[in-house]
C-alpha cells in the first residue's frame, strides 16, 4: 500500500491572535485494510513530536473524521474504518476528505486533505435485463436504434470503455461519445423479411478498462412488423371431387384452402364464389366464406348435370386486398344400391378324398340389376381352400371345382364361402355359404406304433396264457379302420416257433402254446400282418424280436469229486508233513443256468476240524489251513454245498474223505492211485468236453441267431453281440449283446469275482452300464 505525503501545497504564517495554520494533502486507494497508516501528519507539518502531548494534538471530531484516527503521541494518521469511494462521494469526479488537526499552547490549526482514489471494485450493469425493438420490414438499411448503455460506479479507465455486439447478418454497433459516455446504437445492414425469420436475438456486451476486465451483458430481441406483401396462395391449382347423387343437404363435398404468409389481417384470407358462376349452380352449393368448405346446398341429380366446374376466389383483408383464384371440379357418381345374388343350380355335398382335380362340385351363377361396373359382379371363394371358382363361358356363371388334393384324415370338412362382388363404388357383396363333406376311401396301411417289437419272455411260461399285445392303428373310417391281425406261418417245422403262438385275431392278444426253455432257445422272432377291412384290404406287418430270459430251474451238478457209483464222493490221501496251504482238492460244479442262477458258491457245511482244511467260495479248492501234528486224526470228513445264486437258490452236496498217510506210504501209494486217478480225471475230462462242446455249441446258435436279427433289424435297431468268456476253471462264461439303447450280459453258470451287476438285473440277464448312453428299465413278461 502506498500513501503520497509530503504534498506542501501553502504554508502562511500569520501572526494575528497568536494562531498559527498550515494545510497538507494524502492520497490513498479506496478498500484499504482498516489501520492502513495515511502519513505523519507531524512530521509533514514540521511540529516537533516530543511536544504533542503537552500542547494537546488532536484531530477534531467532524461529519467524516470517525473515518481516520490520530495517533496523538506520534502524529500518525491511519484508516479507523472501511473507505468505499463510491458512497461518500457518489460518483463525483475527485473525492477529498478535509480533516483539521488542532495543538493548543499555543493555538495552531492545521488543515489536511485525504483523496480517496478509485479501484475497479464495481461490475458493469444494464437497468433491463431485455431489450425489445420493432423493426417494420419495409426499414431501409443504414437506419440506427439507440441502445441503452450500461452503468458503472467505478471512475476513469474502470468505467465502462467498450460495447461488443455477437456475430450475426443483419445488424452491427455503432459506438457514439457524448461527454464522458460512450453511447451504442444498432444500425440495420441490410432490409429484413417477416416471412423469412420473425424474430432476430442479440447480445449486446459493456466492457471496463479494469485489470481484470469485467462486463455485464443484455439481451436485445428484434421483432420484424409484417407488412401486405404476399398474395394469398391455394394447396392446389385445381381441386377435384366426386359427389353420389341424392346425397344430403349439408354434405360436406370438398374443402379449399389458401395460406397468406403476413400475419394478423394482412394474413386473414376469406373465400367466394367467381362472378361468372351461373346462378343454377349457385342454389346447389354454398361456399363457408371463412373456412373454404363447399356443402351441398340442392337436389344433385346425375342424370341432370354429370360434372359441376366452380371457381373459388380467395383474398386478405389487407390494403388494399391481394387476391388469387382455383379451380374446383366436382364429378357426380351414380349410385350403386343394389347387391349381388347367388344361385346354387347344383350342389354334391359329398365329394370323395380320391376326387381328381378338375372335379365339378356345384354350378354356381349371380346377377345385379344395377348397370355398367355397377351391374358387373365378380365371384371368388373365401379363404385357402383345395377348390377354386372356374367362369363360363356365359358372364356371371361359374363352376366350383376341386384344384388340389383332399385328404379326409386331415380336413374331413370344408365350409367354403363364395362371395359376390359387384365393381360399384363403393361395391356391394353378397356371401353364400356351401358345406361339404369328404367320404373316406381306403388309403391308409394299419400302422404299428414301433417296429420291430421286443418281447422279453421268462422261461417256463405257463402254455395258453397272453405274453404279449400288438396294437396297430388305421386312419381311415369303419371298415376301412377295422384292424384284424395274423401270425405269419412258417413251413411248420420244429424250428418255426411261430406255430407255437396264437393271436386275437380282434385286439392282437398273443398267446403262447408251449412253455421255452432257455437252456434251448434263447431267442427266435416271428412277424404280425395287420390288415384292414376296406376293399381292396390294406396291410402291414411288424417283427417281434422274442428274447427268452433265464429262470433258476436246474440245480447244481457235480463234475468232481463223482465216485464209481455216481454219487458226489471221493476220497483224497495227503502226506502228514505238508504244509499250511497245500491244495488238497478242488470241488468242481456245473449249472446249466446262467447269470445269478448259474453263479456258484462252495461253502463247508460239516468238517471234523475246522482248524485244518479251509474252502475258497468261489472257486471250490481245499486247502490245509496248518500243519498237521502227531495228534490229528488220519482222517477227516467235508460236506461241500455248492449253491447257486437265484431268488429261489438251487443247491448240491459233495463229500469229500481225506487221509493222512505217512509220507512213504504216500509215496509207495502214488503209482497205484495215479492210474485210478488217470481214469477218474480221463471221466472227469470226459465230462468237462462234454459241458464245454455244449456251452460252444449254444453260443454258436446264439451268435447265427442275433446276427440274423441283426441284418434284418431297421437303422434304429441295433444289436451286438460279443463274447467275453470269464474262466477261471469252474467252465464260465458270458455273452453280451445290445437290443436298442439296453445292453445286456448273459451269464452261465457263474461270473467271475468283481463283475459288476447293476440295478434292473432280472434272473440270468444283466443290465450292464452303457459307455454312450444310460440304460433304461428291461421290460420283462
Amino acid at each position: 500500500m502506498t500513501s503520497c505525503s509530503h504534498l506542501l501545497l501553502l504554508s502562511l504564517l500569520f501572526c494575528f491572535s497568536g494562531r498559527i495554520a498550515a494545510q497538507i494533502k494524502y492520497s490513498i486507494p479506496e478498500e484499504v485494510k482498516v489501520g492502513t497508516v495515511v502519513g505523519n501528519v507531524a512530521k509533514d507539518l514540521g511540529l516537533d513530536v516530543s511536544t504533542l502531548m503537552n500542547r494537546r494534538f488532536r484531530l477534531v471530531s467532524g461529519a467524516q473524521d470517525a473515518l481516520f484516527e490520530v495517533n496523538t503521541n506520534n502524529g500518525v494518521l491511519h484508516v479507523q474504518k472501511n473507505l468505499d469511494r463510491e458512497k461518500m462521494c457518489d460518483g463525483s469526479g475527485a473525492c477529498l476528505i478535509d480533516l483539521k488537526f488542532v495543538l493548543e499552547n499555543p493555538l495552531e490549526i492545521h488543515y489536511v486533505t485525504v483523496e480517496i482514489t478509485d479501484t475497479n471494485d464495481h461490475v458493469p450493469s444494464f437497468i433491463e435485463k431485455e431489450k425489445i425493438i420493432e423493426i417494420a420490414e419495409t426499414t431501409l438499411p443504414g437506419a440506427r436504434f439507440q441502445l441503452p448503455g450500461a452503468r458503472d460506479p467505478d471512475l476513469g479507465i474502470n468505467s465502462v470503455q467498450r460495447y461488443k455486439l455477437n456475430q450475426n447478418d443483419n445488424f452491427n454497433l455503432e459506438i457514439r461519445d457524448r461527454g464522458e459516455d460512450k453511447i451504442p446504437f444498432l444500425v440495420l445492414q441490410r432490409t429484413l423479411d417477416r416471412e423469412h425469420k420473425s424474430n432476430h436475438s442479440l447480445v449486446l456486451t459493456a466492457i471496463d478498462g479494469g485489470t481484470p476486465a469485467h462486463s455485464a451483458h443484455l439481451n436485445i430481441t428484434i421483432k420484424v412488423l409484417d407488412i401486405n406483401d404476399n398474395r394469398p396462395a391455394f394447396s392446389k391449382e385445381v381441386y377435384s371431387a366426386i359427389l353420389e347423387e341424392n346425397a344430403p343437404l349439408g354434405t360436406t363435398v370438398i374443402k379449399v384452402h389458401a395460406t397468406d404468409l403476413d400475419e394478423g389481417i394482412n394474413g386473414e384470407v376469406e373465400y367466394a364464389f367467381g362472378g361468372d358462376i351461373n346462378s343454377a349452380v349457385l342454389r346447389l352449393f354454398s361456399l363457408d366464406r371463412n373456412v373454404g368448405e363447399i356443402r351441398v346446398n340442392g337436389q344433385i341429380d346425375y342424370e341432370t348435370t354429370d360434372v359441376f366446374k366452380l371457381d373459388i376466389q380467395a383474398s386478405d383483408k389487407g390494403q388494399p386486398p391481394m387476391t388469387t383464384d382455383c379451380r374446383v371440379i366436382i364429378k357426380i357418381q351414380d349410385v350403386n344400391d343394389n347387391k349381388p345374388e347367388i344361385e346354387v343350380t347344383s350342389l354334391s355335398t359329398m365329394v370323395p378324398e380320391d376326387s381328381k382335380q378338375g372335379t365339378v362340385i356345384s354350378l354356381i351363377s349371380v346377377t345385379d340389376i344395377d348397370a355398367g361396373l355397377n351391374g358387373k359382379v365378380i365371384c371368388s371363394l373365401t379363404g385357402n381352400l383345395p377348390f377354386e371358382l372356374k367362369p363360363s363361358f356365359k358372364e356371371n356363371m361359374y363352376s366350383l371345382v376341386i384344384k388340389g388334393a383332399l385328404d379326409r384324415e386331415t380336413v374331413s370338412h370344408y365350409d367354403i364361402t363364395i362371395t359376390a362382388t359387384d365393381c360399384g363404388d363403393p361395391s356391394l357383396s353378397t356371401l353364400k355359404s356351401l358345406s361339404i363333406e369328404i367320404a373316406d376311401v381306403n388309403d391308409n396301411v394299419p400302422m404299428f406304433s414301433n417296429t420291430p417289437l421286443q418281447l422279453y419272455l421268462t422261461e417256463n411260461n405257463v402254455p395258453g396264457a397272453s405274453i404279449f399285445s400288438v396294437s396297430a392303428f388305421d386312419e381311415d373310417l369303419n371298415d376301412n379302420a377295422a384292424v384284424s391281425y395274423r401270425i405269419i406261418r412258417g413251413e411248420g417245422g420244429h424250428n418255426d416257433m411261430a406255430t407255437f403262438l396264437n393271436i386275437n385275431l380282434e385286439n392282437g392278444q398273443i398267446s403262447a402254446l408251449k412253455s421255452f426253455d432257455f437252456e434251448t432257445l434263447k431267442t427266435f422272432q416271428f412277424q404280425v400282418v395287420a390288415s384292414d377291412s376296406g376293399t381292396p384290404s390294406l396291410s402291414s406287418n411288424v417283427t417281434v424280436n422274442v428274447f427268452i430270459l433265464d429262470q433258476n430251474d436246474n440245480a447244481p451238478v457235480i463234475l468232481y469229486p463223482v465216485s464209481s457209483n455216481g454219487s458226489a464222493e471221493g476220497v483224497e490221501e495227503i502226506p502228514r508233513n505238508v504244509n499250511a496251504g497245500h491244495l488238497v482238492t478242488k470241488v468242481r460244479a456245473y449249472d446249466a443256468d446262467i447269470g445269478y442262477n448259474g453263479w456258484l458258491l462252495f461253502s463247508l457245511q460239516q468238517v471234523t476240524d475246522h482248524s485244518l482244511f479251509g474252502l475258497d467260495r468261489y472257486t471250490g479248492q481245499i486247502r490245509t489251513l496248518r500243519s498237521f501234528t502227531e495228534t490229528d486224526e488220519a482222517e477227516h470228513k467235508l460236506l461241500i454245498l455248492v449253491k447257486d445264486n437265484g431268488n429261489v437258490s438251487l443247491s448240491a452236496t459233495a463229500t469229500v474223505l481225506v487221509k493222512l498217510v505217512e509220507p512213504k506210504e504216500a509215496f509207495a501209494a502214488s503209482d497205484v492211485k495215479s492210474s485210478a486217478k488217470h481214469d477218474e480225471e480221463n471221466n472227469v475230462t470226459f465230462y468237462l468236453m462234454i459241458t464245454l462242446g455244449s456251452v460252444s455249441a449254444l453260443f454258436l446258435i446264439s451268435i447265427i441267431v442275433l446276427i440274423a436279427m441283426q441284418c434284418s433289424k431297421s437303422t434304429d435297431y441295433t444289436s451286438k453281440y460279443l463274447q467275453e468268456p470269464n474262466y477261471d476253471g469252474t467252465l464260465c462264461h458270458s455273452i453280451q449283446y445290445r437290443s436298442g439303447d439296453k445292453r445286456y450280459m448273459l451269464v452261465g453258470p457263474r461270473m467271475s469275482v468283481g463283475s459288476t451287476i447293476v440295478p434292473g438285473s432280472h434272473a440270468n440277464t444283466l443290465v450292464l452300464p452303457d459307455r454312450r448312453k444310460t440304460s433304461e428299465e428291461v421290460r420283462m413278461f
